[in-house]
C-alpha cells in the first residue's frame, strides 16, 4: 500500500507558534511602555525638531555621547529654562486668579441678575412675552459652569506638578538616547514595516514635516496670540494677565474657535463688572488683531509642509485632543498624515498591478 503524505507540517506549526509569541511579547512591551507614552513621544518630537542642529554639531564633535549632551544642554537653555521660569510665574499668578475668581463669581452673578431685571422692566419688551427668569437661570448656570471649569483647570495646574516633574525627567533621559541613537531606533522600527527604503524614507519625511509644521504653527502663532492677549489684559487691568495669555496659547490649537474662548468671555465679564471701555477694548483687539494672526502667519510658516485638506486638519486636531489630551494637537495630525501617505502607497500599488495585468 502507498503511504499517505503527512499533512502535518512541523515547520508551519513552529512558525505559527513563533509569531504568536512575537505578537504577545510585542503587546506586553507596548503595555509596559504605556505609562511613559507621552514623555517618550515628546522626547521623539524634540529630537526631530533639533535633528538638523544635532547633525551639524556631530560633524564637529566626533563622540556621539558628547554630541547628545551638547544638544541636550542647548535644548534646556533655549526651551526648558524659559519654560520653567514662565511656569513658576504662572503658578504664583494662578493662585491670585483663583482667589479673585472666587470673590468675583458672586459679583458677576449679581450683576447679571441686575441687568436681567432692568431688561425685564422695559415696557417695550413686555409685548414679546420673554421669560426673563428662565434666561437669568440659564445665564447664571453658564457663568457657574465657566467658573467651575476655570477652578478645575487651576487645580489641575497646581496639583499635577509632581507628576509633571516625573514625566519631565523621563523625557530628558529618553531625549538623550533619542539624540544619540535615534537613527538606530528608526532603523529597528522600520524593519517591522517592509515597505522598501524609498517608501520608508518618505514615511519618515512626512512624519517629521507634519510634526515640525504643527509645532511651528502652534508655538509661534499660539505664542504670539498669548503675548498679545497678555499685553491687552495687562493694559486693561485684568487680573492674572500672564495666566490668561498662557491659556490663550493652549486654546489657540482648538480649530475654528481658538483663543476666542478666552478673550471673548473675559471682555464680556469686564463689561458686566462695569469696566465697559476696558471690555470693549479687549473685544475689539480680539476681533481685529488677535483673530487675524493666523491669516497672515499660517501660510508663511506651513507652506507646503502640510499636504492635508483643511477639514482633515480640523477633525484630526479635535480628535487628537479628545483622545490624547493636550499632546493630541500633534498626535492627531501626524496619525492622519501617516494614514494618508500609506493610502498613497496603496494607490501606487494598484496602478502598478493594473499596468501589469493590462
Amino acid at each position: 500500500m502507498e503511504a499517505k503524505p503527512n499533512s502535518h507540517n512541523p515547520g508551519k506549526t513552529r512558525h505559527a507558534i513563533f509569531y504568536l509569541l512575537l505578537g504577545l511579547a510585542t503587546l506586553l512591551l507596548l503595555y509596559l511602555l504605556k505609562p511613559f507614552f507621552y514623555p517618550l513621544f515628546w522626547a521623539a518630537v524634540i529630537a526631530i525638531v533639533f535633528k538638523p542642529f544635532h547633525r551639524r554639531l556631530g560633524a564637529r564633535i566626533k563622540s556621539p555621547s558628547l554630541t547628545a549632551v551638547a544638544s541636550l544642554l542647548l535644548i534646556m537653555t533655549v526651551i526648558i529654562l524659559p519654560a520653567g521660569m514662565v511656569g513658576s510665574l504662572l503658578l504664583n499668578e494662578s493662585f491670585h486668579v483663583y482667589n479673585s475668581l472666587n470673590v468675583d463669581g458672586a459679583r458677576i452673578e449679581s450683576q447679571i441678575n441686575d441687568i436681567i431685571a432692568r431688561i425685564a422692566a422695559d415696557p417695550y419688551l413686555r409685548y414679546f412675552h420673554i421669560d426673563m427668569t428662565l434666561i437669568g437661570k440659564n445665564v447664571t448656570a453658564l457663568v457657574e459652569e465657566a467658573t467651575s471649569f476655570i477652578f478645575d483647570s487651576l487645580k489641575n495646574l497646581t496639583q499635577n506638578t509632581i507628576m509633571f516633574l516625573v514625566n519631565f525627567v523621563i523625557m530628558l533621559y529618553a531625549l538623550f538616547f533619542f539624540l544619540r541613537d535615534g537613527e538606530k531606533f528608526v532603523h529597528m522600527t522600520m524593519r517591522a514595516f517592509p515597505l522598501g527604503a524609498a517608501k520608508e524614507g518618505l514615511l519618515l519625511e512626512r512624519f517629521a514635516a507634519m510634526t515640525v509644521a504643527t509645532l511651528k504653527v502652534t508655538l509661534i502663532i499660539g505664542g504670539l496670540k498669548g503675548i498679545l492677549g497678555s499685553v491687552v489684559f495687562f493694559l486693561t487691568g485684568v487680573h492674572g494677565a500672564i495666566t490668561w495669555g498662557v491659556l490663550m496659547v493652549f486654546t489657540s490649537i482648538i480649530p475654528a474657535v481658538g483663543c476666542a474662548i478666552v478673550w471673548g468671555p473675559v471682555g464680556v465679564v469686564m463689561i458686566i463688572l462695569g469696566h465697559v471701555w476696558e471690555g470693549l477694548i479687549i473685544l475689539l483687539c480680539g476681533f481685529t488683531i488677535i483673530s487675524h494672526v493666523d491669516t497672515f502667519l499660517r501660510p508663511l510658516l506651513v507652506g507646503q509642509a502640510i499636504r492635508m485638506h483643511t477639514l482633515l486638519i480640523f477633525l484630526s486636531t479635535l480628535g487628537g485632543l479628545s483622545l490624547f489630551g493636550i499632546s493630541g494637537f500633534v498626535i492627531g495630525p501626524v496619525i492622519v498624515s501617516l494614514a494618508q501617505t500609506l493610502w498613497e502607497f496603496h494607490d501606487e500599488l494598484l496602478k502598478i498591478n493594473n499596468g501589469l495585468q493590462s
